[in-house]
């Protein structure tokens, strides 16, 4: 590019200058690197150094600025230049940090840093500064789907912080399944009663705020566009539609107990005095409006002894209920118990459970149930036998490790716990076309985009995200969800998942306005940029985006709705034609970072390996590594990517042709329990290099020359065992034969 300048700059601090030869380094950039200018410096990262590198921007022209210190994830505040490209060689944890200090690999060593600084050097050659999204968009307005507990306390909170919202409620009332329930359990000191349920002041608050609009007896017809600029069509009940613009989505649509119907062998359905919790709190409603005790259902006789079922229906490994623990029940039933303590202490209540789990109120909510005479066994339920107006539970205890009953219970209550509201599924929905879905299907959301009209789903129907690191994010940018439609909560938990999920579309807002990527790379003004006329309409990309970013035109061709994107670079690892690209990263960085190490020819007895770390979990754990001055071998070139899903095997060909004696992949876990940040880019990144084999057999090359791995940010030990062995094994199928074709 005839405008570039490319300024290179040398750091001799951290140790740099006693182990490396940074005159020797200064040269590569200048002969090899083509550098205009290039400077060495004590410590780059002082205010000194980081002025002289300000100064050759502004005064000198620099437009690209490599600089050759520590790595790219340290003192990136020191090394931000908004205005140039930056590239960034990691000589101190990637080089000199990694690698023992002694004059017997003094030279390997240097080999390592001449390298990177060449690697980084080329990589700057391909780089543009990103221009921004040139559509962002500034709606500044909240959308929150649930009228319940979650959505209006995302609504208040988003309100708080200045933001206009809207709640659409299916039904004609807010409150959601909390404005069904007699008492909730205690969410503050000392956790000893039940508690108001404070449902109406919070729909009261919701009503007095003028910056909240609530639609009730609507739901949602339509939703397309992107973060910043949502079109939603809302239809009510009356049959009326308005459509309205929002910058970022709340889904806050709750649950459903499990069907009781489905566990006959518990007597539900048998005997209308084996009810659900959710049966019992209206029980409690009524006897509470009458003023008197709550009545056994058949005949309005007296309850004398009621015993509560603990995961019914849940933690099942049968495969015929629910798997998971609704993390709520065992509250509820210690709450639901002192119902009838309260009323009447001679109530025989009893909770029958495997594991009693009492989240964020420790212990003491079942002390207090205990001193009330709640009675607690451990037992496994088989049967509930109706009876008349009575019932015998039968269980196996699991203390006395016997078969026993309780005979004559006037009420059973089953634990069947939470079912969430999500909408379909993709996998279980099949699309014909692009935007059209059968018409039976049910939907939340009724999104307009070709990977479906709701958000992707786990396989119970929670909502996908990566729980760990980013718990709200779905996989629909600029969308959020909040309470039990994202995983089982109480109301406690979900007032704080609700004022989470409201913070982080407030950042989508503005990440929006402002043209940057969301959640992990926030703040990246770059966007997948395409060359439609080399593009063969393979639809790769569109399929594999995990995040429903590529719609398609009436050509079928790729449309990138950049606020939607989260940079990962899945597409551009799809493509076969390698005609998408980000303006600081592509195909063309990291091939010529690659293309840019110097290959030992085969008498040197010195092989390259390649690594390609993702840079969210194997990058970092190198680094700490290195922190920990844990060794590894000076063999190896490490690349960082974006994802594992945006590595194009162009650059595994490449490196092998180029005389690379092996490659190493290095990404995050995948599977059900993946913890990829991008959600499925090293599961398709996997399933991509799965094929690579028959190129190696093309080449005349052993299928142990690429190595896939999965990574965890933790595995700071693990990474450089993992390095080593794999050269070791390289020792032994021997150099690679493609040395000097290249």
């Amino acid at each position: 590019m005839a405008d570039t300048k490319i300024a290179a700059y040398i750091c001799r601090g951290c140790g740099l200058g006693e182990r490396l030869s940074t005159g020797q380094l200064a040269k590569i950039a200048e002969k090899e690197g083509k550098a205009a200018i290039v400077r060495e410096h004590d410590f780059l990262c002082s205010e000194a150094g980081v002025q002289l590198i300000r100064d050759d921007i502004e005064k000198q022209g620099a437009t690209h600025v490599a600089i050759a210190a520590c790595s790219r994830r340290a003192k990136t505040e020191a090394f931000h230049f908004p205005t140039v490209a930056v590239s960034r060689a990691n000589l101190r944890e990637g080089v000199i940090w990694c690698q023992p200090d002694t004059d017997a690999a003094r030279e390997a060593t240097q080999e390592m840093a001449d390298d990177y600084v060449r690697m980084a050097c080329d990589e700057l050659k391909r780089m543009k500064v990103p221009a921004g999204n040139p559509d962002a968009a500034r709606l500044r307005r909240l959308l929150v789907v649930g009228g319940g507990v979650s959505g209006m306390t995302a609504a208040l909170e988003a309100s708080k912080a200045g933001y206009a919202v809207t709640i659409v409620e299916k039904s004609g009332a807010l409150g959601g399944w909390a404005a069904k329930l007699w008492k909730r359990t205690p969410a503050h000191e000392p956790f000893r009663e039940p508690a108001d349920t404070g449902v109406a002041a919070l729909v009261a608050a919701v009503e007095a705020d003028p910056n909240i609009t609530v639609r009730l007896a609507s739901v949602i017809a339509r939703t397309s566009g992107a973060p910043g600029r949502f079109s939603v069509d809302i239809a009510a009940e009356s049959g009326a539609t308005a459509t309205e613009a929002f910058g970022a989505i709340v889904q806050a649509t709750g649950f459903t107990p499990y069907d009781a119907a489905k566990l006959p062998e518990l007597g539900f359905g048998r005997s209308p005095n084996v009810v659900d919790q959710a049966g019992l709190e209206a029980l409690a409603r009524a006897a509470a409006a009458k003023g008197g005790p709550i009545r056994r259902p058949s005949d309005g006789g007296e309850v004398k002894t009621v015993v509560f079922v603990q995961c019914a229906g849940q933690r099942d490994d049968s495969g015929r209920h629910l798997p998971y623990c609704s993390g709520h029940c065992c509250a509820t039933s210690i709450k639901q118990a002192m119902y009838f303590k309260d009323a009447n202490p001679a109530v025989d209540t009893v909770v029958l459970y495997t594991d009693l789990r009492v989240p964020g109120n420790g212990e003491d909510f079942y002390r207090s149930g205990q001193s009330k005479g709640v009675v607690f066994s451990k037992g496994q339920v088989s049967a509930v036998e109706p009876s008349g107006d009575a019932c015998t539970v039968r269980f196996r205890d699991l203390i006395l490790d016997e078969d026993t009953a309780i005979e004559n219970a006037d009420l059973v209550v089953l634990a069947t716990g939470q079912v969430p509201n999500a909408g379909v599924d993709i996998d279980q929905v099949p699309q014909d076309e692009p935007g059209q879905w059968r018409p039976d299907s049910r939907s939340v959301l009724n999104l307009a985009y070709r990977q479906g009209k709701d958000l992707p789903l786990l396989r119970h129907g929670f909502s996908d995200s990566h729980f760990i690191c980013f718990p709200y994010e779905t996989r629909r940018t600029g969308i959020y969800t909040a309470g039990p439609v994202r995983r089982p909560m109480d109301i406690a938990q979900a007032v704080e998942d609700a004022t989470g999920a409201a913070l982080k579309a407030i950042q989508a807002i503005e990440n929006a306005a402002a043209g940057r990527a969301a959640h992990p790379r926030s703040g990246d003004l770059s966007f997948p940029i395409v060359r439609l006329e080399g593009c063969t309409q393979c639809k790769r990309c569109t399929v594999e985006c995990p995040f429903g970013a590529i719609d398609e035109d009436e050509k079928r061709y790729p449309v990138f709705n950049e606020s939607r994107c989260r940079r990962c670079g899945t597409c551009m690892g799809a493509c076969p034609v390698r005609v998408i690209a980000f303006e600081n990263y592509s195909v063309d960085t990291v091939g010529a970072q690659l293309k840019a190490v110097e290959i030992p020819d085969e008498f040197a007895e010195k092989p390259r390996i390649l690594v390609l770390a993702c840079e969210n979990d194997a990058y970092p754990a190198l680094d700490m590594a290195g922190m920990q001055r844990r060794v590894y071998s000076a063999f190896v070139r490490v690349i960082p990517v974006r994802c594992l899903g945006s590595v194009n095997t162009i650059w595994i060909s490449d490196a092998l042709n180029r005389g690379y004696d092996g490659v190493m992949l290095m990404g995050c876990k995948h599977g059900d329990d993946y913890q990829c940040h991008f959600v499925k880019g090293s599961e398709l990144a996997n399933y991509r290099m799965s094929k690579i084999d028959d190129t190696l057999k093309q080449m005349a090359l052993e299928t142990e020359r690429v190595a896939s791995y999965e990574v965890a940010i933790t595995d700071i030990e693990r990474l450089p065992r993992l390095i080593d062995e794999y050269a070791a094994k390289i020792g032994e199928i021997g150099l690679s034969p493609l040395k000097g074709f290249g």
